[in-house]
């Protein structure tokens, strides 16, 4: 099975899909969709193309690409506190290109 790493935006959009199909959702997947909708920072039908321009920095992990898009950083602090517990530092020019691209989707 392969492990796939969903952005907030996308997790509303799956689980108000259930919602809709079920009527009604058990408490956690109800509390997800509250913590997803009141987070989410881009629509989901932009997440695809962010991750894949992230994904062409060097270094860049799936997970780390999601958690970008969740947290759409402002400020070259926060895109160095997304890769604190990685075991390498992302350059100054990775990281000014990761502002870049998640300025071009504000």
């Amino acid at each position: 099975m392969e492990e796939v790493f969903v952005s907030l935006a996308e997790l509303k959009v799956i689980l108000e899909k259930e919602k809709a199909a079920r009527s009604e959702l058990n408490p956690e997947q109800q509390y997800s969709l509250s913590h997803a909708s009141l987070f989410a920072r881009v629509l989901a039908d932009k997440v695809p193309p962010i991750v894949k321009e992230l994904m062409e920095i060097p270094m860049m992990s799936p997970f780390n690409a999601v958690k970008i898009v969740d947290l759409m950083p402002t400020h070259m602090d926060d895109v160095r506190a997304i890769f604190a517990k990685e075991r390498f530092a992302l350059s100054k020019e990775d990281a000014e290109k990761v502002l870049e691209i998640v300025g071009k989707y504000r």
